[in-house]
């Protein structure tokens, strides 16, 4: 497959070119020969890795708590369709139980494959949070962090835990968070009420990685700097919901200046309802009310987002003065590090996975095209 006459988005610029793809690989760029390949003509059009959504629960109606191949094939379907070619479904602080089916199904997933993006693992959200900041998650299956507990949910389906979100300031958290850095499992600050210092603290044991920035975790004021201000002082990885909704666009055009655009990840935090009508819908069991383009529940509090990749990208273009290539890079090359996929995955690059997607000036994906193959 040859794809000519396009921008080709670079790490660090933006070129016109072509590629050619073979066997499910980039194998060359700009080639001087090729034989009787399928040429895609890109009019013009923006060559992009495709995104990887590093936090997202569902779409098209359906939830990784569902716990069957079917749903996840699903979001994967969907997803794609935006631009998405690699994603971490994300679990909700629920029953073991449920936790335990949910992981069962993103492995068959992940290892007999999907129609749309690939599924490169899980990404646990809960259940060793805070109840204190508790946003859209279920008080009543929270869990204090505990190695026995964790051991007890992931059992023999560890080896597809690749992040995982946890209130650093409860009782066990820092024990919990030496032995996942341990297993080489990023560990993510989020729903959690920790004080700066406590988050500080968290960050020397091994965490790495904050979820959904200044959503459910303590603010940044001048005394008291709580976790944002952890985030700020550090140099770990974070995360922002570029919605419009989740953090208004003056602080992300800060949190860009401070954090740089090689330490943020763009996600959606998508739940079912993402691509699909407004009105009432799930999440962790709870009920959810999508209304103007936020997802709620019944008390007011934000529930996941609605957001697609490609409107999250499009949103930051629009709002700040980034170059699209360093937009690109926070959904593309910094999602891919954060699931140790970097050396196949989200770069332009010869010998990487044929994962592409064909956009317009606008952000409109045209064509998206996984491991070598037109979706």
């Amino acid at each position: 497959m040859l794809i000519k006459n396009c921008k080709i988005i670079y790490i660090d610029k933006i070129e016109e070119g072509s590629i050619l793809i073979k066997s499910g690989k980039i194998e060359e760029i700009n080639p001087k020969s090729f034989g009787d390949e399928e040429i895609i003509d890109g009019n013009g059009c923006y060559l992009s890795p495709g995104f990887i959504d590093v936090h997202i629960h569902g779409a098209g109606g359906v939830d990784t708590m569902d716990g069957t191949y079917d749903s996840l094939n699903r979001i994967s379907k969907i997803i794609c369709e935006f631009g998405t070619t690699s994603f971490l479904p994300t679990t909700m602080t629920c029953s073991k139980d449920d936790i335990k089916r949910a992981l069962r199904s993103i492995k068959e997933a992940k290892n007999r494959g999907t129609e749309g993006a690939n599924v490169l693992g899980v990404h646990l959200e809960g259940p060793f949070i805070s109840p204190n900041k508790i946003g859209a998650q279920n008080p009543n299956f929270i869990l204090k962090p505990s190695i026995d507990d964790f051991e007890e949910i992931v059992s023999e389906n560890v080896d597809i835990v690749k992040s995982i979100t946890l209130a650093p300031e409860v009782e066990g958290a820092y024990d919990l968070i030496k032995y996942l850095a341990c297993k080489k499992i990023k560990i993510s600050m989020g729903h959690t009420k920790a004080t700066y210092e406590e988050a500080m603290e968290g960050i020397k044991c091994g965490s790495s990685h904050t979820t959904h920035l200044f959503n459910a975790m303590t603010g940044f004021t001048h005394r008291e700097p709580g976790v944002v201000g952890a985030v700020f002082d550090s140099e770990i990885t974070t995360e922002t919901i570029a919605d419009g909704i989740h953090i208004a666009y003056p602080v992300l055009r800060a949190t860009y200046k401070i954090k740089t655009s090689e330490k943020v990840l763009l996600v959606t935090d998508a739940m079912m309802a993402c691509a699909m009508p407004e009105g009432k819908y799930s999440l962790g069991g709870q009920d959810v009310y999508v209304k103007d383009g936020a997802a709620r529940l019944k008390e007011g509090s934000l529930a996941g987002s609605v957001l697609t990749l490609d409107r999250a990208v499009r949103n930051v273009k629009n709002n700040s003065s980034l170059p699209l290539y360093e937009i690109v890079k926070m959904v593309t090359f910094n999602p891919a590090k954060h699931c140790k996929v970097e050396d196949s995955k989200g770069k332009i690059e010869e010998g990487f996975d044929g994962d592409v997607i064909l956009f317009d000036e606008d952000i409109n994906v045209k064509k998206v095209i996984i491991g070598g193959k037109v979706k």
